[in-house]
């Protein structure tokens, strides 16, 4: 009898201690999940982009619609203007096709809300964590390393002139906005330099420019340019050579 209860007793532990095994790698995989993040422009929809064939799902403007190439229907995502920081929480309505230098389809309506820039309509798009006590920025965010995070203007700037004893206002000029495109990131100067090397005699395009980030980080970009359609080439070129899910970052 004894033997039985020892038998039992092992069972039970051995039970135990597989269900804890199972939720910690359970939460590890979770926690390891990457999630989606990109910075670049988005495609507005209008119904003659489908009479081109430029994208293949008809959408209702006056909605809040997003379309994805890739996240799965109902994905909740924060898309946000980066030039005026309004931002919206929406979910992906269905996969779609569409050219690969737009990082999604917003409606209309998504454009207005946010103020979208319709010659530069640049947008940042990143999945939340299904429970939203977690949204990721890591995977494809380097916007402290690329020094060009969004910097609020100063408009304009009290002078004081002493010569009349009176106020004066100055305006600041504001710099032009242009885009750069990075390749990747490398360990090692050369490997970095070497790819920048095949990709001009590739392209032609003379304007990759490779960046110490840290002793440990070289990145690869080409630019800059000074808006959405100067930069289209280049990214359909790269796109040709098998680069996808390029980043655009102003600089």
């Amino acid at each position: 009898m004894n033997l039985i209860y020892k038998i039992l007793f092992f069972l039970l532990i051995l039970f135990m201690t597989q269900c804890a095994y199972y939720n910690i790698v359970k939460k590890s995989q979770e926690t390891d999940k990457k999630y989606y993040s990109s910075i670049g422009f988005a495609l507005i929809y209008d119904d003659s982009l489908l009479d081109q064939g430029i994208l293949n799902k008809k959408i209702d403007n006056n909605e809040i619609i997003v379309l994805h190439s890739s996240l799965k229907r109902n994905t909740p995502v924060k898309l946000t203007n980066p030039d005026n920081l309004m931002s919206i929480d929406a979910k992906v309505y269905k996969n779609a096709n569409y050219p690969k230098i737009f990082n999604v389809v917003v409606s209309k309506k998504i454009s207005t809300i946010l103020d979208l820039d319709p010659d530069n309509p640049y947008i940042e798009v990143i999945e939340y964590k299904r429970n939203k006590t977690f949204i990721a920025k890591e995977s494809n965010i380097y916007d402290e390393e690329i020094n060009v995070a969004l910097k609020v203007p100063v408009n304009e700037i009290k002078v004081n002139d002493l010569s009349k004893k009176k106020i004066k206002t100055k305006k600041k000029s504001i710099k032009k906005t242009s885009f750069i495109l990075v390749i990747a990131d490398f360990y090692y100067f050369d490997s970095a330099n070497n790819l920048k090397i095949q990709l001009i005699n590739q392209t032609g395009n003379r304007d990759f420019i490779v960046k110490k980030i840290n002793n440990n980080k070289y990145r690869l970009y080409v630019g800059p340019f000074k808006n959405f359609n100067t930069l289209k080439s280049t990214y359909i070129s790269l796109n040709n050579l098998g680069f996808e899910n390029l980043n655009v970052y102003k600089k």
